[in-house]
């Protein structure tokens, strides 16, 4: 319940972030664990800027402060991967190597 409530919230204050983690799934692994499953590596990068938060406001939530998160790559229900300009310029490095050269060189903004 309370993820869907982030969910909502983040979908309001950062559309990008929203649509990187809507299809993260959150299940209860053990009594104190919590299984984390997520689509693909960039959209666990933009997780990561708020699952402190809101980790955080779970645990005090639900008053039990040692909970363990264990985060679990589901590619079976892989459906939106968030591409980043650095994500597309690696795989076109991939392609064409000198494109690192010229990276090196004129320090593009990846962002």
């Amino acid at each position: 319940m309370e993820w869907r409530i982030m969910l909502k919230q983040l979908q309001k204050k950062d559309s990008f972030v929203f649509n990187a983690v809507k299809t993260f799934k959150l299940e209860k692994a053990e009594e104190n664990k919590i299984k984390v499953l997520f689509p693909s590596d960039s959209a666990k990068v933009e997780f990561d800027k708020i699952s402190g938060e809101f980790f955080n406001h779970f645990k005090r939530k639900i008053q039990n402060h040692i909970i363990e998160i264990e985060y679990v790559r589901d590619v079976e229900n892989l459906k939106i991967e968030v591409v980043t300009k650095r994500k597309m310029f690696e795989k076109f490095i991939e392609k064409n190597p000198l494109l690192k050269d010229l990276d090196d060189l004129m320090k593009f903004d990846l962002t």
